[in-house]
């Protein structure tokens, strides 16, 4: 698959030239969709599973603290793999990578389905995960080295849909099927549509050989993997109750000493497994940096709000499900707006509003309380999702709009488990604010969960300092034709 993007300067200030300003004919459209498609079913896999953990705990005859090895196994053995993703597809050829990868996910789906007992299905959630960290950072791979830079916010429209749909829509369908069928077609549904996907990945992506045959960098891989793991782990434990401190401690010390000598090793190694340079693209630094804070922030309303809904408020699951999806209709009705809006106004000014009107929006929330209307907790939230999908769109386009094509791989690497690390954190930021906070605020109509997104509205007030610190016409050249 030939690589088309043109990039005429890497954290230029200056509009690129008016051919890559344009939207171009042979934008490739159904791998852009083969993209997403991995996309929703790995997001949605990682999520929807949440939801059928005491079922699946009662059903295999074990305590319901237990079965959250299912959800912790394959999210840190996604983090940790997705590094390798760059060089792999570098080695392998993009085709076989993700064809492989899909095949691993859709057999150890039918694994998960037919596990007999909690380690078996614990030991397909590692397997799952591990095709999951090819298939979904090599198919965006793929389709960013296959569009011009103009059509960057075109392709990236496709494929922020998923991460944007995937967690809001997980509770309530989990919630549904555990209700009316049985946790084990959780996985079955990935069988079809597994199948499916590999039938059109042979039809739609174009053979294509190794780009490179530079050897593994099996110090950084090994460090890489240790330090994410770490982190991962901590985040997890810090969801956990009680929170064991001391273990806590142990790993954000060997997540901070392995990473810093990582980073050391990365940068002096002839063939990096990452190469770190890639942080000096301004933009894409800045999506490294303030885009994971608002990663956080946006991971953690979908996890606080049917938490809220149900233990503070006391509603059935189904109704806080059902009223989650405020967020998926916010991001829906806005998504065909994003790029105009990016294309008017900016990339820059769009993340400073969103951050503003996030910041007031999170506010808002933060005084929910018992006698509170529920169509303003969906007139709230369904704000909230038009403005997660404008920002998300923003962050995501701005990351590779001055990547150069040959940093494109380790770019796209590090911006996967960047985000799977944010993803994680928010979480856990707002399992721990909730777990010291409590109920005893009494100036707050709902305890910690309004401490939650107090916290989240200062988070967006950072990531607007960040985004004020952009170049006023940043990826401007990657939002296509007016």
């Amino acid at each position: 698959m030939g690589v088309a993007r043109r990039v005429t300067g890497v954290g230029s200030d200056d509009v690129a030239s008016e051919a890559a300003a344009t939207p171009h004919a042979d934008f490739p459209r159904a791998l852009a969709l083969l993209g997403a498609g991995a996309m929703f079913m790995e997001i949605l896999d990682a999520t929807i599973v949440v939801t059928a953990l005491p079922s699946m705990a009662a059903d295999l005859g074990v305590d319901a603290i237990d079965a959250t090895g299912v959800v912790t196994a394959y999210l840190i053995t996604l983090a940790v793999l997705i590094p390798l993703s760059s060089w792999l597809a570098d080695r392998f050829g993009m085709r076989r990578v993700f064809l492989t990868a899909l095949v691993v996910f859709t057999v150890a789906s039918l694994g998960c389905a037919l596990a007999p007992s909690l380690p078996v299905l614990i030991g397909m959630r590692v397997a799952q995960a591990a095709g999951g960290a090819m298939m979904v950072p090599v198919g965006r791979l793929a389709v960013l080295r296959a569009v011009h830079v103009g059509d960057v916010a075109r392709a990236i429209a496709y494929l922020t849909w998923p991460a944007l749909v995937a967690p809001v829509l997980a509770p309530l369908l989990g919630g549904l099927i555990v209700e009316h069928a049985d946790w084990r077609v959780i996985f079955a549904i990935n069988i079809p549509i597994g199948v499916l996907g590999v039938v059109a990945a042979l039809r739609i992506l174009s053979p294509d050989g190794p780009r490179a045959d530079t050897p593994l960098d099996a110090i950084g891989a090994a460090g890489a993997i240790i330090a994410i793991g770490a982190a991962m782990a901590v985040a997890e434990m810090l969801t956990a109750a009680p929170i064991r401190w001391l273990v806590v401690a142990i790993g954000v010390i060997v997540a901070a000493v392995v990473g810093a000598l990582t980073i050391r090793h990365l940068r002096r190694a002839a063939h990096p497994l990452l190469n770190l340079a890639v942080l000096r693209v301004k933009s894409f630094g800045s999506v490294i940096g303030y885009g994971t804070g608002y990663r956080m922030a946006i991971s953690a309303v979908p996890f606080v709000v049917p938490l809220m809904l149900q233990l503070r408020l006391g509603w059935s699951p189904v109704t806080a499900g059902a009223m989650v999806t405020a967020l998926f209709a916010g991001n829906v009705v806005i998504k065909p707006a994003t790029t105009p809006l990016m294309r008017r106004w900016g990339i820059r000014q769009v993340l400073l509003a969103v951050a503003v009107a996030s910041a007031i929006t999170f506010a808002g929330l933060a005084l929910i309380g018992e006698q509170t209307p529920p169509v303003l907790i969906a007139i709230g939230l369904f704000v909230s999702g038009m403005l997660r999908s404008i920002g998300f769109s923003a962050y995501n386009t701005v990351a590779f709009a001055d990547v150069d094509a040959t940093q494109l791989g380790d770019a796209n690497a590090l911006h996967a488990a960047v985000q799977e690390l944010g993803n994680a954190f928010g979480v856990a930021l707002a399992s721990v604010t909730i777990a010291l906070v409590g109920g005893g605020v009494g100036a707050l109509p709902a305890g910690g969960y309004s401490v939650v997104f107090l916290a989240l509205a200062v988070v967006m007030i950072i990531c607007g300092v960040g985004a004020a610190r952009l170049p006023s016409r940043v990826g401007a050249h990657a939002l296509g034709g007016n």
